[in-house]
């Protein structure tokens, strides 16, 4: 049975259970597919979909506005934490599912999710990827990436989960006070709603069969500015939930170690000017077997010669990216705090 959006004179007799928020900000070349997908769920709960224009300039409207029983609001761009609070005031659901507008779901997406909510203390349930766009080298890496670290990474109840695909009891979504918004773009609103309903006594349960194909990053340049950016945002992550500080569950010890391996191999290059430490030093010793690490885990994870010598050489620039962004918010929180303090 396929319900898609319950009219106000219906609710009396199929009242919502589920309300999807998809925010779109620029969505054009996507959304449509998105909600072609919401339009086939196999799904036995009346939902409604609630797509939040975050102050778009292409014709994200026009598109939405042809699926005539979608809720369509737009607010002025405040970022994507903002835009799912937004829908989230919206809806009329017991439970709020949360996608993308470059996310396709799959036809039992809302099923799914919605039979993870078996037990008392599981107030979020959070889905996986799929893959959209298996031409593009990086987006292909990226995927099995991603997918390597749900089967191998993630336990029956993880403790954080990502914004593109999960479910949540209002109750619980409203009790935490939803997404914090100064997390103006895409870059760890999703963790710090995570760690607060684990905070306030609820269970994130993994669902890995609630998937949707996502549009994984196509080029390098934007992809590694994107880690930059969830480094730089981390800061505040650690500094609002310092527990947190020594993983999450998706994470483990080879993202930790990166980190204390970009600064040694900085170090290293700040030396070579130095008498005794010189540049060839640091690439046979700091450089080379960094590059190495990453190319064997790419292929583990990969399982393609080919790319996981292509994704190796990636997962170096984006350690160096991530802690470079990491090291940017350190420097600037920390110049806001002394500041504050002297105001």
């Amino acid at each position: 049975m396929t319900y898609f959006f319950i009219k106000e004179s219906e609710m009396s007799v199929n009242p919502i259970t589920v309300s999807v928020i998809v925010p779109a900000y620029n969505a054009a070349a996507t959304i449509g597919k998105t909600l072609e997908a919401l339009s086939k769920q196999n799904c036995f709960q009346p939902f409604e979909v609630i797509v939040v224009d975050d102050g778009s300039s292409d014709n994200t409207a026009d598109i939405v506005s042809s699926f005539a029983l979608v809720r369509y609001v737009r607010q002025d761009n405040a970022g994507p934490a903002s835009a799912r609070n937004h829908g989230a005031q919206l809806a009329q659901g017991e439970y709020l599912a949360f996608t993308d507008s470059d996310c396709i779901p799959h036809e039992n997406w809302i099923a799914e999710l919605m039979q993870g909510f078996g037990k008392k203390e599981v107030g979020v349930v959070a889905g996986s990827y799929g893959i959209a766009n298996p031409e593009s080298l990086l987006a292909r890496c990226i995927y099995k990436e991603i997918l390597w670290r749900h089967m191998n990474l993630m336990p029956e109840y993880p403790n954080a989960f990502g914004s593109y695909n999960f479910c949540v009891k209002k109750e619980v979504f409203n009790a935490v006070g939803g997404f914090n918004t100064a997390y103006r773009n895409a870059s760890g609103e999703d963790n710090d709603l995570s760690y607060k309903a684990i905070g306030a006594g609820w269970r994130i349960y993994f669902q890995p069969k609630a998937l949707v194909d996502h549009y994984h990053p196509t080029r390098v340049v934007k992809y590694l500015k994107e880690q930059f950016r969830h480094g730089f945002w981390r800061v505040k992550m650690y500094q609002d939930h310092p527990r947190m500080m020594r993983g999450d569950g998706y994470t483990f010890w080879k993202d930790i170690i990166e980190v204390p391996w970009v600064g040694l191999l900085l170090g290293g290059l700040l030396l070579s000017a130095w008498h005794g430490v010189t540049f060839s030093h640091v690439l046979l010793f700091i450089l080379f077997p960094f590059l190495i690490f990453e190319v064997l885990y790419a292929l583990i994870m990969t399982r393609c010669l080919f790319e996981g010598i292509f994704y190796g050489f990636i997962f170096l620039f984006r350690a160096l990216s991530r802690t470079f962004g990491f090291s940017t918010g350190i420097l600037l929180f920390l110049i806001l705090k002394i500041a504050k303090i002297f105001q």
